[in-house]
């Protein structure tokens, strides 16, 4: 049988990158395969590129990078035995010392390749780098659960004598190994066992206390419910602008940075709008394409504000090249976590950096409404509220109701969210004609306020 021959394409990074912002700690080579039959949202050398910023974030310098063409995947080394033979001989020649693939390694394909690479040169892939980031950037007790829980849910089926020995502590600033680099290997073989059942016990724990950190996001929102405030979801690929436009609506003093991931932990601020009403808008955190499946689901309970938002402002980095591939991504993240078909907005972000003005895009009917505007000028903000008005406006649903005299306070709330558009006294109260929105209908309805 004819054997296909791959073609090989490489590529060697100068070793000084004056764009660093600290000195590297670890020296990394990037890897990725691109089969013929795929029909990724990024080419490989365009995935690439982002994965040498995600390399970046880490701490890692990127001397080097390496990908394959080829017909499918090899079951035993991914990328196959030649290849993997050039990566070595290039991370000997760049002193590289951590090899980085661009999509997530199978438990097979992480012990193969861990024994081809021996002792010296650590392998990761994507979702391990993500992981280790995220580890990084969690700054509340929530977000390093739902981290911590992501981490050893991905090395469970990864244990080997490399991996194992729980020394090596998930979570926080611990997810990182002693001398900074990735902090997803460890010494013990003999530790094998004891450390599975260890990871499975710390696995169940951790679950419970995120399940008791979705039961108080939940009484949060119904609070918040009750109050009739419509909420809005800020969502959006990593670095696209989420903070910075909060930040210029709100006055909120979230951190930013241009950097992937830099804010993962959610924020939730009021803004007023131009009729008076206020809406609470909430930051998320960033999307990526190839999110590792067990920080989505780690992270469901904080991606819960989007599902329970009554609007989506979905915002793009209109300056950058694969502005078209991101909007996808988030979209293919939303209807993963099950997110209803809400309002939403698009807000194509940076428009400032943009000398010919904002591309056309596909999709876009999806919208109800396509905002060019710049959170850091400014520029197009005044719109883009008065588009969240219409649209939340447009969103509401006609009531008609009998308010007993004594609950002025509801008539009250129906003013303050809503449009009143008739109020005729009786002899049991107002008899009213609004226009409300869907949450507070659902309230009223169900007389739960």
């Amino acid at each position: 049988m004819r054997r296909h021959r791959a073609q090989v394409e490489t590529f060697i990074a100068p070793e000084d990158d004056e764009r660093l912002t600290a000195p590297p700690k670890e020296r990394g080579f990037l890897v990725a395969a691109e089969v013929r039959s795929a029909r990724p949202l990024l080419r490989a050398q365009e995935s690439l590129d982002e994965l040498a910023l995600l390399a970046k974030t880490a701490g890692i310098q990127v001397v080097g990078r390496a990908v394959q063409h080829l017909q499918r995947i090899d079951p035993a080394t991914y990328i196959g035995s030649g290849k993997v033979r050039e990566v070595q001989e290039l991370v000997a020649q760049l002193a590289a010392d951590v090899v980085i693939f661009d999509d997530e390694l199978s438990p097979n394909h992480q012990r193969e390749l861990e024994k081809c690479f021996g002792e010296t040169v650590k392998v990761i892939d994507r979702s391990a780098l993500i992981l280790d980031i995220f580890a990084q950037h969690a700054r509340t007790r929530e977000g390093a659960l739902q981290v911590e829980l992501a981490q050893y849910e991905y090395r469970l089926p990864r244990l080997t004598r490399q991996w194992t020995h729980l020394a090596r502590q998930a979570g926080g600033s611990s997810g990182r190994s002693g001398n900074g680099g990735v902090g997803l290997r460890g010494p013990g073989e003999t530790q094998l066992e004891s450390d599975r059942r260890e990871i499975k016990r710390r696995i169940a724990k951790l679950k419970q206390e995120i399940e008791a950190v979705r039961a108080h996001r939940g009484r949060h929102r119904a609070q918040r419910a009750r109050q009739g405030i419509p909420t809005i979801a800020l969502v959006g690929y990593t670095n696209a602008g989420k903070s910075t436009l909060l930040n210029a609506l709100t006055g909120a003093n979230v951190y930013v940075a241009d950097q992937l991931f830099a804010t993962l932990d959610p924020t939730t601020r009021r803004l007023t709008l131009n009729s008076g009403k206020q809406v609470l808008i909430s930051d998320t955190v960033g999307f990526i394409q190839k999110l590792p499946t067990t920080l989505i689901a780690a992270f469901r309970a904080t991606l819960e504000e989007v599902s329970e938002a009554d609007m989506i402002i979905h915002v793009v980095d209109a300056a950058h090249p694969q502005a078209a591939a991101q909007i996808e991504a988030v979209e293919d993240t939303l209807a993963e976590i099950d997110v209803p078909r809400l309002p939403r907005i698009l807000a194509l972000n940076k428009i400032d950096k943009l000398p010919n003005g904002v591309p056309p895009l596909r999709g876009a009917d999806r919208y109800a409404a396509i905002v060019p505007i710049s959170a850091q000028s400014g520029e197009g903000l005044p719109l883009l509220i008065s588009e969240i008005e219409r649209v939340l406006r447009e969103s509401m649903l006609e009531i008609e109701l009998l308010v007993p005299y004594q609950r002025g306070d509801l008539l009250a709330l129906i003013r303050e969210q809503g449009v009143l558009d008739s109020a005729q006294p009786t002899a049991k109260g107002m008899h009213i004609r609004a226009h409300v929105p869907p949450r507070l209908a659902a309230l009223l309805a169900e007389d739960k306020i």
